[in-house]
């Protein structure tokens, strides 16, 4: 075997997988922030575990599971670093499963959208998000594909902090569900048809 030969088989050995996608739902951990604002990244990689039937189960960091799905390998998971430091478990993860940073989808809460809005971008700020912005810090860039979910239900007078902890009121809640089923038609989307084509489609 020459040495150039076992030189390309290293290098693609340790190439990114194209075929492999990080989708990072982001919230915190415990009961008491179970079904709040903040929480929405967790609910929404919930109701798409649910749906295929997926449990997910404690690893390192986060709280994990697959789905494989025509050809490709979807890693769900939920970090319980808490939200403030989110960005130790995507590098983690990223960097077990070699997966590029192209390939990966933070979904997160956003005050400054109406409530139920679904905006995803290629890259951006962090917005002021905590999690986002430790995420920014830790990868080292902000150019990472984001799905942002409105939770803004226009009551600017709030203490912003309790606003994002409380849970969901009872008008909220009733369309919820349908605003979590859309959002896990853009995480496919982004995987099998891309992210310009996702944002094209749905923003």
């Amino acid at each position: 075997m020459s040495f150039f030969y076992k030189i390309f088989n290293f290098k693609k050995a340790h190439l990114p997988n194209s075929k492999k996608f990080l989708v990072v739902g982001l919230g915190n951990i415990g009961s008491k922030y179970k079904m709040t604002r903040h929480n929405i990244g967790f609910e929404i990689v919930d109701y798409l575990s649910n749906k295929e039937k997926l449990p997910f189960e404690t690893f390192k960091l986060v709280e994990k599971t697959i789905l494989q799905k025509k050809g490709k390998k979807i890693v769900l998971i939920k970090p319980n670093t808490y939200m403030n430091l989110s960005g130790k478990s995507v590098k983690y993860w990223m960097n077990k499963e070699k997966i590029p940073i192209e390939n990966i989808l933070v979904i997160t809460d956003d005050l400054n959208l109406p409530f139920g809005k679904l905006r995803i971008r290629s890259k951006g700020s962090s917005g002021g998000h905590n999690g986002l912005k430790n995420i920014e810090e830790i990868l080292g860039s902000q150019n990472y594909p984001r799905l942002r979910f409105g939770i803004n239900n226009k009551e600017k007078n709030k203490n912003k902090v309790d606003f994002v902890l409380n849970k969901w009121n009872e008008i909220e809640k009733k369309s919820l569900e349908d605003y979590l089923s859309e959002s896990c038609e853009i995480i496919l989307s982004f995987i099998f048809n891309g992210i310009q084509n996702t944002m094209n489609k749905f923003n």
